[in-house]
């Protein structure tokens, strides 16, 4: 099994892409409107960002999520016990965010959500009558006006030797929201699990766009649309000397969106969060 891309610009994309979902939980387009020189951009000058010791001055706020989180404070995965290998940012627009690199972050962010919302139109509009009866609006509506939407800014830093065993970039886990979007990181190392168990390496051509179904989706879908595991594994040889900038955006709904009889995306959220310790 292998995770094909799918051009953006084809007839049959939506079909196509859909699919894909449906089979593994993920699907990688190619040809897409998202700017490769903006993508680039940031990487680079995020870099400069965590590379230098000022970034702790924009430390997260603990209520509202926003800003930078060291490594000292990294994401344990449900189930596992050792922090993951990395450091990140969390933006928002009405959140912190050093002044130099706001205008380039919130271009991408909308641009983005723009196209998420056209991806979750597709989504809707292969779901079978069955499935879709379920959702309480349009998908695409579930995020309009979202303060939730979160894009992380990533860090994976170059392996010392002495990092604690098991302890890799990312541990498997599923993500919280609706559905993910990530431009192919700079460097390989993200995996899917497949329905046999085994862990499929998602392509990491520069220029691909990785699009994954999220814990609300799949709880809004009865379970129709998988959220599927996944995992950044550590790299080997000389490319343990290499960091990793890595851009997924959360599409999140808006906090009273009803996702089923039991949850509004508020309830899920809170639950979840809960569970990782964040709050």
């Amino acid at each position: 099994m292998k995770l094909e891309a799918v051009d953006f610009t084809a007839s049959d994309a939506p079909q196509k892409f859909v699919e894909s979902l449906r089979q593994t939980g993920f699907g990688v387009l190619k040809n897409h409107p998202i700017e490769q020189t903006l993508v680039s951009s940031i990487y680079a000058n995020w870099q400069t960002f965590f590379d230098r010791e000022s970034k702790h001055q924009y430390l997260y706020n603990k209520g509202t999520q926003d800003g930078y989180f060291p490594q000292s404070v990294s994401e344990i995965a449900k189930g596992f016990k050792k922090k993951d290998i990395k450091e990140y940012f969390h933006y928002y627009p009405w959140g912190q965010c050093p002044a130099e690199l706001k205008s380039e972050l919130s271009n991408y962010y909308q641009n983005t959500s723009a196209l998420a919302a056209q991806l979750l139109n597709w989504i809707e509009k292969e779901s079978p009558d069955a499935v879709s009866k379920h959702y309480s609006m349009p998908l695409s509506h579930m995020i309009e006006d979202s303060g939730q939407t979160l894009l992380r800014v990533l860090h994976y830093p170059p392996l010392g030797g002495d990092e604690e065993i098991d302890a890799i970039r990312a541990a498997a886990h599923e993500d919280i929201n609706l559905i993910t979007l990530l431009p192919a990181s700079n460097e390989p190392g993200l995996q899917v699990k497949a329905t046999d168990g085994s862990w499929l390496d998602v392509p990491c051509d520069f220029g691909n766009l990785i699009v994954n179904i999220g814990d609300m989706l799949q709880e809004a879908s009865g379970q129709y649309f998988p959220s599927t595991t996944h995992r950044v594994v550590n790299p080997e040889g000389t490319d343990i000397t290499k960091s990793r900038i890595s851009l997924p955006l959360f599409l999140h709904p808006r906090p009273d969106v009803k996702l089923s009889e039991r949850h509004t995306a508020g309830t899920y959220l809170t639950e979840r969060l809960t569970e990782l310790g964040v709050l």
